[in-house]
């Protein structure tokens, strides 16, 4: 049985799982899905077509599935939808997707947002992430795996993150990063592994072959792309991961060229 305030609007058609619990003055659409087990606090607001998962919890003031803040959107049919286990922050703003970017919003499971976040639309978050207070992700973001973003940093539209990336706080991001590497500045830069990260999921000898890697890529003084198809078809599944992504990636690798 579900714990629903008094004061809450739920508008018809809006599909409430079992042991809800939804605050005073909460507000929810009668598009909108909410999943068992999940706690919205007082005051949050979920619009439009918005489908939230299991056990997630929605603090005080977050604005979930509001339309998209794009001049060219007119109204279409757009989904934002919200994986599992999830921790949505105090003011943060989820937007859905656009007809242009493919009209889905898209967050995993088991994810932090921190207060004031904003995901813009067609934003695609894979699982396990951190993002800091005050991180904006603009328009067709792709974030992997178990990525950490640092606060009051933003992302520019149509930038790639892959797993295990970090952006140090306070950072400008407008070009790829690539997973399993760390990245921080004004306008951000490859500063080197994320080792703190690796050392919690990787072993030893994983990190250790990364490394090598990690200097012929970028401390050669060759040319990226040229390095990355030497490297090609290696046998380790996290170096192959690393080399598709930069030969993939379409806004480009930051990094000092030696």
């Amino acid at each position: 049985m579900s714990n629903i305030h008094p004061t809450a609007i739920i508008e018809d058609g809006a599909k409430i799982g079992h042991n809800v619990t939804i605050g005073a003055f909460v507000t929810i659409s009668s598009q909108a899905t909410i999943g068992d087990d999940t706690v919205i606090d007082t005051h949050a607001v979920i619009l439009g077509h918005t489908t939230i998962g299991k056990s997630n919890h929605i603090f005080s003031h977050a604005v979930i599935g509001s339309i998209p803040q794009d001049l060219k959107y007119n109204g279409e049919a757009v989904q934002l939808i919200i994986g599992d286990h999830n921790r949505i922050r105090e003011f943060t703003l989820l937007n859905p997707g656009t007809k242009g970017g493919g009209s889905i919003t898209k967050i995993g499971n088991n994810n932090l947002l921190m207060g004031y976040v904003h995901l813009g639309h067609d934003v695609i978050m894979g699982n396990n992430c951190i993002l800091a207070n005050g991180v904006n992700l603009a328009g067709h973001v792709e974030l992997g795996n178990n990525v950490v973003i640092g606060g009051l940093t933003p992302v520019h539209q149509f930038v790639h993150i892959g797993d295990y990336a970090m952006i140090g706080g306070a950072s400008a991001l407008s070009q790829d990063i690539p997973p399993y590497c760390l990245a921080e500045g004004n306008r951000a830069t490859l500063r080197g592994l994320n080792l703190t990260g690796l050392r919690r999921a990787l072993e030893r000898d994983e990190i250790n072959e990364l490394k090598v890697v990690y200097k012929k890529l970028f401390e050669s003084g060759k040319a990226l792309q040229e390095v990355a198809k030497e490297l090609n078809n290696n046998s380790s599944i996290h170096i192959q991961k690393l080399i598709e992504f930069i030969m993939h990636s379409k806004r480009g690798i930051p990094y000092i060229r030696k």
